[in-house]
């Protein structure tokens, strides 16, 4: 029920989801570029639903106090502390080594402000658990949510980031002076 009525909140909100989502794939790092509003974490709840996909997020740790911290827990989050050094990329590791399947959506940009370059603790999470990376833009100036094929990483991580980022240039976030200016 809650998946017809998200499915029809997502089409009436006019957006449209393009390229395929990997059900195939049992493990896997999404990155969703760009996001710039509060606004694209329920989009991508719709579209977690829209998609029937047990997807996985992280969120600053902030998030996760009460009085909704139950709430993110049970949407599926992972707090993250970013007010001190710690070994988050191998944490996150682990648990991809624990589970059968496990997709998992980071926000590179580490922040909804303008930034030029994307945080690198995704490539290296994808390195270490050797699983591969979807891009996934969230383009509000055309309402499409739009899927890359899996990314593998190769270790080459100047190369990578250039094919990775190229994938985002030129979208519009729904604040679109903070878009990524990659």
């Amino acid at each position: 029920m809650f998946h017809a009525i998200n499915k029809w909140i997502f089409r009436r909100w006019g957006w449209k989801i393009e390229g395929n989502y990997p059900y195939d794939v049992k493990k896997f790092v999404i990155i969703v570029v760009p996001h710039t509003s509060g606004w694209d974490f329920p989009v991508g709840l719709l579209v977690r639903s829209v998609l029937k996909a047990d997807i996985k997020f992280v969120g600053k740790a902030s998030l996760f106090r009460p009085p909704f911290g139950w709430l993110f827990r049970r949407l599926g989050g992972y707090p993250v502390d970013r007010s001190k050094r710690n070994n988050f990329v191998d944490a996150v590791v682990d648990i991809f080594n624990r589970e059968e399947r496990f997709a998992l959506t980071i926000a590179p940009e580490g922040t909804r402000r303008r930034v030029d370059r994307l945080k690198t603790g995704f490539y290296y999470i994808a390195l270490g658990a050797k699983v591969p990376i979807v891009r996934v833009k969230f383009d509000w100036g055309n309402k499409i949510v739009g899927f890359s094929e899996p990314f593998y990483p190769t270790g080459d991580i100047e190369a990578d980031m250039e094919e990775i980022v190229a994938y985002f240039r030129g979208v519009q976030g729904r604040v679109p002076a903070y878009s990524f200016g990659g």
